[in-house]
């Protein structure tokens, strides 16, 4: 028994020790990220003021700063990203630290306080709603045969309107045709030139691309809210007269809706619904009405908007660089020929063309700035400690130009993406994230690849596209907003020789 109190004597004393030495033990204090100077009230905003853009500021900002550096905009600590490494910590090793969004008056009146996936905040409700949204989409994912279809049938719709327009804007056609292919997946419909539905979407998208992209005080300093405000008052409308449409879609689908037949995206989640909320799991019970209209919206507003934008600027730099356009035709003419339309299951033999695309988005990311993260939890980047509720926005530019993981960054050069024999497509770099990664990877990334391999395909095996003799080339500079869009210029479509439009549309789909 003296034996036993001696060595429980012997063990407490040592705990006690240790703990007095750890208490006692000088520690280093918490390391800040660099910041750029912030006065009271308005923060950095001083800091920022810039003739460019806000990617290629953050972008120059680093030499002073560093990779990783903090701002203050207003009363709101922003940490911005412009390093590979730390990017990646953010959005995979400490992916649901950082899983959490901002709320702004902006965001809020896009998606009804936030019931979308895109700016959602992280909950379990979040979870939920993703996963089954994740899961609709599955159904029409890679290596469906519906949605391959519905693709093909726009691109062979987009190639008669170039056959019959030697010269044209591409941009509205290319828009009407992804529109399309989303209105399918989404609603069963699809819209013809000039319909006035189609007319009041584009207005609305337009209306709403433009209102967002001005990224206003009222953001920042939400209180500005109770002063008049044309740029709020105009995104309300635009957002009201969406909701108008998506609230008469989801009517007509409620009222013919049936568990036997799945026409498309609205049914798979009107279905993911019912079936949760007969099982009466806790996470849907907060899933409303509103939810699927947003995850609806968001569709419309980022794969239309999106998906657009870079086949905008797939056809920018294919006018500006003809001899790549020729070596995608040599590889469509040696491996596919001119007796049929391209398919999705030639992907694996076309990698010119896979490259290409992939290069594209790498040296014009569609969104050269994430949407922000917020951190969750006291946690870190690196050696940076960060606090909970500290936003953290990732530059994508930086990462995709980043001259220590990209050979004269701004040079275009699909070759990049080749393999040493040129027979396969490869990543490069771990700093190429067109997509993020990670709790936020973007749900659309699959339909997004299929509509760029085959739109681009079905153009370029029957089209040489250039500019019109004596206009000159575009500008590649971009006009930074919700995404960066290129500028509208015209395009000359020239058919190739042995092109017969008829009988290609009648092997595609015959």
């Amino acid at each position: 028994m003296a034996c036993l109190l001696c060595l429980c004597g012997c063990l407490l004393a040592g705990l006690t020790w240790w703990a007095w030495r750890w208490l006692c033990a000088p520690r280093e204090p918490p390391r800040e990220p660099p910041r750029l100077p912030a006065l009271p009230l308005i923060g950095s905003l001083l800091s920022l003021r810039s003739p460019l853009p806000p990617h290629r500021l953050f972008q120059d900002l680093q030499r002073k700063y560093g990779p990783t550096f903090s701002l203050m905009l207003g009363p709101h600590r922003v940490l911005v990203v412009n390093h590979h490494r730390h990017a990646r910590e953010v959005l995979l090793k400490k992916g649901r630290a950082f899983a959490g969004r901002p709320r702004t008056v902006t965001t809020d009146v896009l998606t009804r306080d936030g019931k979308d996936i895109a700016f959602g905040d992280y909950s379990a409700t979040w979870r939920f709603h993703r996963k089954i949204v994740h899961g609709a989409l599955s159904m029409f994912g890679e290596g469906s045969a519906s949605i391959e279809k519905i693709i093909c049938a726009e691109a062979s719709a987009l190639c008669g309107v170039l056959s019959q327009s030697s010269c044209l804007d591409l941009s509205p056609e290319l828009t009407r045709a992804v529109t399309n292919v989303v209105c399918w997946l989404c609603f069963s419909c699809s819209y013809s030139r000039g319909d006035p539905e189609f007319e009041a979407m584009l207005r609305y998208s337009q209306g709403i691309v433009d209102t967002v992209a001005k990224d206003g005080l009222v953001d920042i300093f939400p209180w500005l809210q109770v002063f008049p405000n044309a740029d709020l008052r105009r995104l309300r409308q635009c957002v009201s007269v969406r909701d108008r449409l998506l609230q008469d879609k989801y009517l007509q689908h409620q009222a013919d809706y049936s568990d036997h037949v799945q026409r498309d995206l609205l049914d798979a989640l009107l279905r993911a619904k019912r079936s949760a909320e007969n099982h009466n799991t806790a996470e849907c019970v907060d899933l409303s009405e509103d939810h699927l209209l947003m995850t609806v919206g968001d569709i419309f507003g980022a794969g239309v908007e999106t998906t657009t934008t870079v086949l905008k600027w797939a056809v920018t730099y294919l006018v500006h660089h003809p001899q790549v356009q020729r070596r995608i035709q040599d590889e469509l003419d040696r491996r596919i020929g001119g007796d049929r339309a391209p398919r999705l299951s030639d992907r694996g033999s076309l990698p010119y063309l896979e490259a290409t695309i992939r290069e594209v988005l790498r040296i014009r990311p569609v969104a050269p700035l994430f949407i922000p993260h917020v951190a969750l939890t006291d946690t870190s980047i690196g050696d940076f400690t960060v606090r909970k509720g500290t936003r953290v926005v990732i530059n994508l530019w930086s990462l995709h130009h980043d001259e220590e993981e990209w050979t004269d960054p701004e040079r275009f050069d699909p070759g990049r993406f080749l393999n040493s024999d040129g027979s396969g497509v490869t990543v490069p770099s771990p700093s190429y994230l067109p997509f993020g990664a990670g709790v936020r990877v973007c749900l659309g990334e699959a339909l997004a690849k299929m509509e760029l391999f085959l739109f681009l395909s079905w153009i370029l095996q029957r089209f040489h596209l250039s500019v019109p003799p004596g206009h000159p080339l575009p500008s590649l500079e971009g006009k930074f907003g919700v995404v960066l869009q290129p500028a509208r210029y015209q395009v000359n479509a020239t058919p190739r020789a042995g092109w017969d439009h008829k009988k290609t549309c009648k092997k595609a789909f015959g």
